[in-house]
């Protein structure tokens, strides 16, 4: 009887670590920063009586967790998904902590939640590609760009983030993803300026690979030092630095084809 009873706990435990190793690496792929990682993992895991303690780095999360009396009853690691922005999926789990404390959750509604938020669809892609244009062009015209310079860099944002979500699918190396279309962007704004259709201050050619921009890493990089967490946020900010190289080298790409 003893030891079915210690079986049944050790299985729950288990299965308490890997929904939080789950946790752990759906917010760390999906743009989430230490800090959040840690107190939402922090969060559920005190729901159920346990202390986590985290090794947290791009790739792989180490996650411990001790019982009242400071034992270790489960120790593992789970390697981070690809990395892809999904705010819906960080405020989500968010919600989902709290309501695992407020109205006890089992490991079962947890588990069937983040199924539901791994699930859920994204902006269809045309309409994805639109709004990214339409977001170039209005950074066009806060430049003081002219309605053919906005029309151009509509053009120019709408086929680099298309050429980069292409060079994703066929698995190409991020930096590469960001470089073809820094490169497309760059080239199709810079006809503006080549045919003498946009005005004279290269607004478009400028503002054309803004929507390339690595936010989320070097805002992350940001927040993950001032909180201590020294490794991540460096990481992070090179992550950051060789995007931002990727992007400057697709802009000097395209000046040397046209010879500015």
């Amino acid at each position: 009887m003893d030891e079915s009873i210690t079986t049944l706990k050790s299985d729950t435990i288990s299965r308490c670590g890997t929904i939080l190793l789950r946790v752990a690496t759906l917010l760390m792929s999906t743009g989430a920063n230490t800090g959040r990682i840690r107190t939402t993992v922090n969060r559920i895991a005190g729901a159920f009586e346990y202390q986590a303690d985290m090794h947290i780095s791009q790739r792989v999360i180490t996650l411990t967790l001790f019982d009242d009396q400071d034992n270790a009853v489960f120790s593992s690691l789970k390697k981070t998904p690809p990395h892809i922005v999904n705010f819906s999926i960080i405020s989500g789990i968010s919600r989902m902590s709290w309501r695992v404390i407020e109205e006890n959750w089992s490991p079962d509604e947890i588990e069937t939640e983040l199924n539901r938020l791994s699930a859920l669809p994204h902006y269809p892609r045309l309409a994805i590609l639109t709004f990214v244009g339409f977001a170039g062009a209005g950074f066009c015209r806060l430049a003081d760009g002219s309605i053919i310079d906005m029309l151009f860099v509509f053009l120019a944002s709408f086929s680099g983030l298309f050429i980069r979500q292409e060079a994703v699918k066929a698995n190409f190396n991020p930096y590469l993803c960001v470089y073809f279309a820094s490169s497309v962007a760059a080239l199709v704004a810079g006809l503006a300026v080549k045919t003498g259709l946009g005005d004279a201050g290269n607004h478009a050619f400028v503002t054309s690979v803004l929507f390339l921009i690595p936010g989320v890493p070097l805002i992350n990089s940001i927040s993950d030092i001032v909180d201590g967490n020294i490794q991540n946020g460096i990481t992070r900010g090179v992550n950051g630095l060789i995007f931002s190289f990727s992007i400057a080298l697709g802009v000097l790409t395209a000046t040397l084809i046209y010879g500015f």
